[in-house]
């Protein structure tokens, strides 16, 4: 986590540099020279976050026109000069602000202030018990209205169509999805008022033609994926043969979507079982297939839940990793 110092006092300035030598050790001050305002605006994109040793009034209003998303900000810790009251301003969980603010006072002897209404209350945090999990929510909108829910009433139902270890005190397993407040799941047609997190257990299997574009792969992938209402947001990753490692049109894709590929020789992918062979893949690779054994390697698998489909460039097969949920929660 890379942080930024800022100070405009020559206490604060003390403050600061103890700060830096004791416990951020990706950490530099940022030198002011047009005001807190301008400093805050060159370093906002540069750093994960900020400890502003000055009133929490001037940091409120310098940072106010550089707010875009709490998934996205960095977090800010503002404390007085003698470290005495660290409060966690912005971004407390996904960001890291809380635990920021905690480390800071543990080193100032001052009280770390926290103000997200879950750590007050002693419950989990929703947003960040999913980025552990990786889980990623559907919509945004249902994620603080399942926040809110969990702190007016202490708890929430969960329902899973994955494996489930162990989970926070608040939650409460139910049999039926539409008895659930949040329902995991890689799907996406879901009538309901419940938060719908993704988890990230889908990989893809691709074969294609030399020289096929990025958005034509895009585009089967999408009608690929709508023939049983899977998410794109559960996508975990991409899999083919090695002798796409140099195809621009899907590097590309996965670039795009954030998505690493796995590649593998023809002799990996002859060596899984139960595949149909394909005369025009053997005459193009070598490999009795693609997009099916690619799959089934990358996800440990012996069994796919959507068998290879042919566009006129592009060969996709799905298959479905492990995933187990976890009651495990880490600080951004």
């Amino acid at each position: 986590m890379k942080i930024g110092i800022i100070a405009i006092t020559s206490g604060g300035l003390n403050l600061a540099e103890q700060l830096l030598s004791n416990i951020l050790e990706d950490a530099a001050l940022i030198p002011i020279r047009s005001g807190v305002k301008e400093g805050l605006a060159r370093s906002w994109s540069r750093f994960d976050g900020f400890v502003c040793i000055m009133a929490a009034g001037i940091v409120v209003r310098a940072i106010a026109p550089l707010l875009q998303d709490k998934r996205s900000d960095p977090c800010v810790v503002v404390t007085d000069e003698k470290g005495e009251n660290v409060i966690s301003l912005l971004s407390g969980h996904l960001g890291g602000g809380n635990a920021l603010a905690t480390r800071v006072a543990g080193l100032t002897g001052g009280k770390a202030v926290i103000t997200t209404a879950s750590d007050v209350l002693g419950l989990v945090s929703l947003d960040l018990w999913a980025r552990t999990q990786n889980l990623t929510a559907g919509c945004g909108a249902a994620m603080t209205t399942a926040n809110a829910k969990l702190v007016n009433n202490g708890c929430l139902r969960l329902y899973a169509e994955v494996a489930v270890k162990s989970l926070p005190e608040a939650f409460i397993v139910v049999e039926r999805p539409e008895e659930a407040d949040i329902i995991v799941s890689d799907r996406t047609c879901r009538q309901t008022d419940a938060l719908l997190l993704h988890p990230r257990d889908l990989v893809v299997g691709v074969g294609c033609n030399r020289g096929t574009p990025s958005a034509e792969l895009a585009a089967a992938l999408e009608e690929f994926l709508a023939t049983d209402s899977f998410s794109r947001l559960s996508v975990r990753n991409l899999a083919s043969i090695d002798l796409k490692r140099d195809e621009s049109g899907l590097l590309e894709f996965a670039r795009k979507n954030s998505w690493d590929i796995v590649f593998y020789t023809k002799e990996e992918l002859n060596s899984v079982a139960g595949i149909t062979p394909s005369a025009a893949a053997h005459k193009a690779t070598g490999a009795k297939g693609v997009a099916e054994p690619a799959a089934l390697l990358s996800a440990a698998s012996d069994a796919l839940i959507l068998e290879k489909r042919k566009w006129q460039n592009v060969t996709l097969a799905l298959t479905r990793a492990s995933f187990t949920l976890s009651a495990l929660v880490r600080e951004a």
